[in-house]
């Protein structure tokens, strides 16, 4: 094997702090049958006297910190502790502690020691292919202070598998077991601290902040893992400032002058989050109090506790301090061992020893003067010093600056190592230091529970310990800045507990302050980006028509969630749109109603008059009772159809409205087709005509094919197509409860068919409309006819544009008046005739009329068949006294003269033959 030697820096031969051999490089040490090494950073910074340094010799330091020291106390104060307990059960726990002044080189030194082979009078470091059975001088490590020492630490503890326990390094990266496979920690990662700050943020409205972070692994990694919690929350980060790892960096008053001008100029962040050392907060702090700015800071566990840094003068003037600690536990027995502190011996503790000094040379001055002197010092300024001031002791000052949640991680960390070895030592001598290696313990503590402040605590898979945060708020109380704690962040659940409604106000006091990019989106807008490459900044506009948000900077508006709602423009909820339809109580449909119920009542109104009347000429000229009743109730069920229009639209009202009007009015037109081939028939003295007019002249068979051709329509129109309710979504604000027709083409062969058989009718009624004057029927049917029509002409382009609940009004309108025109055509006449001209309604005074028209008519028919010469084009004359008196027939047969010309003779029509066929039409109507 290799042996590496650990070579003695010298620096001066009369200087009380400098390394002359491998032991003065120890800042405190006890012995003990197991050794923990600890690793602080006492010092702040290394002195460099060169720019870069030439020579490697490991300078002395700069910057006492008092809250770190204190951490190197409280685990002297545990192992102290243990050792004076039955834990260990006679194993006593010895220590190294060394300073690593917040510099990787000179811990990485400290850490090859730990490495040395036990009881290595050269503290040589083997080099082996296999540590199994290696035995270094320590068994576990305590520390490092800061994430970057502990990653360069833990890589070279690693080689060993020596476990490394920090109480105070919380970089995300460092969970990390693959990299990082014997480091532990008794406190969170930052990606809990992280997230705890994002949501602070949000709960506060925030959106808009800046970042200031030291520019080292720790402050890299915290400020990584903070931009992806950010960004996930919607949380933009307006400026990142990087200020230098180490104070003694030339660029670093300039890069604080930079950062500051940064926070000023940014007049729309209010929040700044600040990842740093305490050091780096303080010179930040200072010339930020210079600079009279005033914002809300977000401290990181490094310093949100900095005692140093509350009672900076004229803190109160940057704002408000809010930030997250370590919880903490009982601190008496710890106050309790500093308050005997000055009786302990100071051989074996250079840090003790030194900040005795420091007492000595700061003691004249005030409290915060006192403090900032302490820090101030060098190890050289002290060795000029050294003897020349009486040495005092004061207890307050270390009590005023212990850090809880620093003191109780560190206690815990110690703790941990005891249990671990605990369980290692009970089939063992673990006074002897070779009882078991450092990757047995390693094993040991991944396992270990923790029982401390009657607490149980026990490391994850990624060797963290997940406890919660204090959220500390500074407050100014009696004139003096106080850290509070304001509430409890659970890390498992993710929220804020509040112990009383007077800190809770205090945490909502914090939402006053505004920080934001733009405006906050009231609830009814939302956020239109605009070409900033940030999300949070952004122009407020109204939600559109159909949507709406019902919370403050909403992203997007939502949609009414179904087409049963609707919403304005600017809303924040949703409606519920309104239902219309053409209720029985609307106006218009009472009013078309009452149109109906009119015709109900005149139809009914007839037919008493037809049945009082039953014998008369009239009656039986239309066809008899029982063809006047079936078009009577024809016209009362298509009155009756139009109810089925009126009021919510139901499938049964759906299917029944045009299937009940469209059978009833076929049946109405089929009746009425019949009389008009009658009455053609009765007075037609065409033989042709007459023959074809027979042939088709058969009204029960006539009725039930033209009707039960309906029935089929509609039969296969609600089999395959039936009408439905429809929701018509259309208008914007409301919903048509209306009937689908399911399909327009039956609708359409259901309507054609009515208009099929109307213009049959019309055409066989136009043919008739030269009857006598009081029966001609066939007239007023041509122009019912023709009321049809135009009424069903126009509803076609009026159905077509019309839209809404009076849609259905369209139709009744048009059934009405087709109903009313073809019932008052029809009946009305009649009715005229038999109440107001009932002289004429008698059978003389029938067969009279019908006796001279058809004797006009019979004339007609006999010059008709005359036979001209083939010359002659036409007759241009017309008939006149065509057999009127018994004096114009010539050897008993009725001759007709054409005026003009002589009497014609031929083909002649004998007299008993036309009145023979008088008596026939009579007979027949």
């Amino acid at each position: 094997f290799v042996i590496f030697l650990i070579p003695s820096f010298v620096i001066s031969t009369d200087i009380a702090f400098s390394c002359q051999n491998a032991d003065d490089f120890v800042g405190a040490s006890s012995p003990g049958d197991i050794i923990i090494g600890g690793l602080f950073a006492v010092h702040s910074e290394m002195l460099h006297p060169e720019e870069y340094p030439i020579k490697p010799i490991i300078q002395n330091c700069a910057g006492f910190e008092i809250q770190v020291f204190l951490q190197t106390l409280a685990m002297i104060h545990a192992i102290e502790t243990i050792n004076n307990s039955t834990l260990l059960s006679g194993v006593t726990l010895g220590y190294e502690i060394y300073d690593t002044c917040a510099e990787v080189t000179k811990a990485m030194a400290s850490a090859l020691r730990f490495l040395s082979k036990f009881n290595s009078s050269e503290d040589a470091v083997e080099f082996k292919c296999n540590y199994s059975d290696y035995i270094p001088r320590v068994k576990a490590v305590t520390g490092a202070s800061y994430s970057e020492v502990s990653m360069a630490v833990s890589r070279l503890l690693a080689l060993q598998l020596i476990p490394q326990v920090s109480p105070a390094s919380s970089a995300e990266i460092l969970s990390d077991k693959i990299r990082f496979p014997s480091f532990f920690r008794t406190i969170p990662s930052d990606f809990h601290q992280t997230r705890a700050m994002t949501r602070l943020i949000c709960e506060s409205g925030w959106n808009w902040i800046g970042v200031v972070a030291t520019d080292d692994d720790n402050g890299r990694f915290a400020l990584e893992s903070f931009g992806v919690q950010a960004m996930a929350n919607n949380v933009c980060i307006a400026f990142k400032e990087m200020l230098p790892a180490y104070l003694s960096d030339s660029t670093f008053h300039t890069k604080v002058d930079h950062a500051i001008e940064k926070i000023v100029k940014e007049t729309r962040v209010n929040v700044i989050v600040v990842f740093m050392r305490q050091f780096h907060v303080l010179k930040l702090f200072k010339k930020a109090i210079e600079r009279n700015v005033k914002k809300i800071w977000i401290a990181s566990d490094n310093w949100s506790a900095a005692v140093k840094i509350s009672t900076i003068p004229n803190i109160r003037q940057l704002g408000t301090v809010v930030g997250f600690g370590f919880k903490t536990g009982d601190m008496s027995s710890f106050q309790e061992f500093l308050r005997n502190l000055h009786e302990k011996p100071t051989k074996n503790n250079k840090f003790l020893r030194e900040y005795i000094m420091l007492l000595s040379v700061c003691a004249h001055l005030k409290y915060h003067d006192f403090q900032r002197c302490i820090a101030n010092q060098s190890q050289d300024d002290l060795l000029e010093n050294d003897g020349s001031k009486p040495q005092i002791w004061r207890d307050d000052f270390l009590d005023a600056n212990i850090e809880p949640g620093f003191i109780h991680s560190t206690i815990l960390a110690v703790y941990a190592i005891a249990h671990a070895i605990k369980g290692q030592c009970k089939d063992r001598d673990c006074k002897d230091p070779s009882a078991f290696s450092p990757w047995e313990l390693l094993e040991e503590l991944k396992k270990v529970t923790v029982i401390y402040d009657d607490k149980e605590v026990k490391f994850d898979s990624n060797g963290d310990m997940s406890t919660s945060y204090d959220v500390l708020l500074w407050k100014e109380i009696d004139g003096h800045m106080e850290i509070t704690t304001m509430a409890e962040y659970d890390a498992e659940k993710g929220g804020f507990v509040f112990e009383d409604e007077e800190k809770k106000k205090d945490f909502l006091a914090l939402k006053k302050v505004q920080s934001t990019c733009s405006q906050h989106c009231r609830p009814g807008q939302m956020k239109k980006v605009t070409e900033s490459p940030h999300t949070c900044c952004y122009e407020c506009v109204y939600c559109p028509e159909n949507h709406y948000s019902n919370q403050t900077d909403m992203d997007y508006c939502y949609r009414c969630n179904n087409k049963t709602y609707w919403a304005p423009i600017n809303s924040t909820t949703c409606y519920r749109k309104t239902i219309y339809f053409l209720a029985w109580t609307d106006w218009f449909a009472i009013f078309l109603l009452l149109l109906s119920a009119f015709g109900v009542v005149l139809v009914l109104s007839i037919c008493v008059i037809f049945t009082k009347n039953l014998d008369t000429p009239v009656v039986k000229a239309s066809g008899g009772l029982i063809v006047c009743y079936i078009i009577l109730f024809s016209h009362f069920l298509i009155f009756l159809s139009t109810v089925f229009f009126i009021d919510v639209p139901t499938e049964f009202k759906c299917k029944t409205r045009q299937t009940l009007f469209g059978i009833s009015f076929t049946l109405c037109i089929s009746c009425i087709l019949i009389k008009s081939l009658k009455i053609l028939l009765a007075f037609s003295f065409d033989p042709k005509l007459q023959n074809f007019l027979k042939c088709m002249y058969k009204p029960i068979p006539t009725v039930v094919t033209c009707t039960g051709i309906q029935v089929t329509i509609c039969t296969f129109w609600l089999i395959f197509r039936t009408p439905f309710v429809n929701h018509n979504f259309s208008i914007p604000r409301a919903i048509i409860l209306e009937c689908n027709e399911g399909s327009i083409v039956a609708f359409g062969i259901m309507l054609g068919y009515i208009a099929a058989l109307a213009f049959i009718c019309f055409i066989f009624a136009f043919k008739g409309r030269k009857l006598p004057e009081n029966y001609n029927e066939a007239k007023f049917i041509t122009f019912g006819m023709l009321i049809y029509f135009i009424a069903w002409i126009v509803f076609i382009p009026v159905h077509a544009t019309t839209f809404g609940k009076y849609l259905p009004a369209v139709e009744i309108i048009v059934v009405l008046i087709s109903n009313y025109g073809i019932l008052c055509c029809t009946f009305l006449p009649k009715c005229y005739i038999i109440i107001y001209k009932q002289e004429t309604n008698t059978k003389s005074a029938f067969l009279k009329m019908v006796y001279t028209y058809s004797s006009k008519s019979a004339g007609s028919v006999a010059v008709s068949q005359v036979s001209l010469d083939s010359k002659s084009s036409s007759l241009r004359a017309t008939i006149r006294d065509s057999c009127k008196t018994e004096n114009d027939s010539v050897n008993g047969n009725c001759h007709f003269k054409v005026p003009g010309q002589p009497l014609i003779k031929g083909k002649v029509l004998p007299k008993n033959a036309a009145r023979t066929m008088v008596r026939k039409r009579v007979s027949s109507i």
